[in-house]
């Protein structure tokens, strides 16, 4: 497993699919995961430290883990298969839950939880990008510099 780390979301043209961005602490290899909507949106808010009036789903989440004395302390994407990324959310207790890899990503951001993925989902769907090209990942965090938990349609 390597650790990951969010680096941000934005919507893929032209299919207008949101994506979540993942990148190796320790490497040189990216992880995309296409997400739904709402799974962005609650990504963008957690990165961008907006506080809902009320809370979202992945707030209620962490309300409740908080609430029983229980901890998320990593998520671990594990597979992909099909087209379809899997993850788990391992808790305090020694509890495992399956989940998918968005939901995961947006309660690690409120959480403070580290996020892995194993090395055969890195192997498969990691794309490397060398120094050179770090200017193309800089502009995607231009990017994200620019857009709003909005442009990812109904934030509620």
């Amino acid at each position: 497993m390597k650790q990951m780390e969010v680096v941000g979301v934005r919507v893929e043209m032209p299919s207008n699919q949101p994506i979540v961005l993942l990148k190796e602490t320790e490497g040189d290899r990216y992880l995309p995961i296409w997400i739904g909507a709402v799974e962005a949106t609650a990504i963008a808010f957690a990165q961008q430290g907006v506080l809902p009036a009320r809370p979202l789903t992945h707030d209620l989440f962490r309300d409740v883990l908080e609430a029983l004395s229980v901890q998320l302390r990593t998520v671990n994407i594990t597979a992909l298969r099909e087209g379809i990324f899997f993850a788990d959310l391992v808790f305090s207790n020694g509890v495992e839950v399956s989940a998918r890899p968005s939901d995961s990503i947006a309660l690690a951001l409120r959480t403070g939880a580290t996020i892995f993925a194993s090395d055969d989902v890195l192997e498969e769907a990691g794309v490397a990008i060398p120094d050179e090209q770090e200017d193309e990942v800089e502009k995607f965090r231009e990017f994200l510099d620019t857009i709003s938990p909005e442009d990812f349609g109904r934030a509620g």
